[in-house]
């Protein structure tokens, strides 16, 4: 079955962030192309919940940072669906490591799946869209403190600050070949706050928004969706961060 507007959603095999996105582009119509990595069970779960939206939904499994696996994804993706419209990479790793802890295979971790990973998905299939005469739209998803950095996270930010620079050059580049092909980021703030996170770092992270809450992945697929909703917007970071990123309460 080819559906009419298909979404890949890399990382949206496990219950996070990608998983709400997909359902928010399920009930938009979307055919969706779950990703994962090594979530086989948890994926086949999510394309289950995305058919009951009344949608096609296919899992696909990829290392991203191998590019042979993600040429064929999205090879399969098009091949099942018969076009990419909209790519949003979710998939994300972070670990929290003392500076002089750090290793160099903690940097490589962080920048094969944050950078590389990222880079490989919107390059791929922002070459497949090129070919599409309505051409598509990717979002990236970056963290707000690249540009306020906290501590023990060292490896972390600089694969994410990569996310931004890759946004705007395949903005450019991609919009060269196809102007209909459109490349924005998300930069989300305290999103889902990881369930071991100490009580004390939890509040000292909530009362550094400015409306005082956390935010929720739901608060992530409505960037996106406004993101199809305006076609004259690329290019563009955009902080979903409850006003973190301007306040300094500190």
């Amino acid at each position: 079955m080819k559906s009419n507007r298909v979404a890949l959603v890399t990382g949206s095999g496990k219950k996070r962030v990608g998983s709400v996105v997909a359902e928010a582009l399920a009930k938009r119509g979307y055919g969706i192309a779950v990703h994962y990595r090594s979530s086989g069970a948890e994926a086949e779960e999510t394309v289950a919940e995305l058919k009951k939206h009344g949608v096609e939904a296919r899992a696909y499994r990829a290392d991203l940072a191998d590019e042979a696996a993600v040429r064929a994804m999205v090879a399969g993706v098009l091949r099942d669906f018969g076009r990419i419209d909209v790519l949003v990479n979710c998939a994300a790793a972070w670990q929290s490591k003392k500076l002089e802890d750090v290793t160099a295979a903690d940097v490589r971790m962080h920048f094969d799946t944050n950078a590389l990973g990222t880079f490989l998905c919107s390059q791929h299939a922002g070459l497949a869209m090129t070919k599409q005469p309505d051409g598509g739209l990717i979002v990236n998803i970056g963290d707000w403190a690249e540009v306020r950095p906290y501590l023990n996270y060292a490896a972390y930010f600089p694969s994410k600050g990569a996310v931004s620079a890759i946004t705007r050059c395949l903005a450019v580049e991609l919009a060269s070949r196809n102007p209909n092909v459109r490349v924005n980021a998300i930069l989300p703030g305290p999103v889902m706050l990881p369930p071991d996170l100490p009580e004390a770092e939890k509040r000292q992270a909530i009362g550094a928004t400015l409306v005082k809450r956390e935010g929720s992945p739901h608060n992530i697929a409505q960037a996106v969706l406004s993101f199809l909703d305006n076609d004259f917007v690329t290019g563009v970071l955009m902080p979903v961060d409850g006003g973190r990123t301007v306040y300094a309460p500190e």
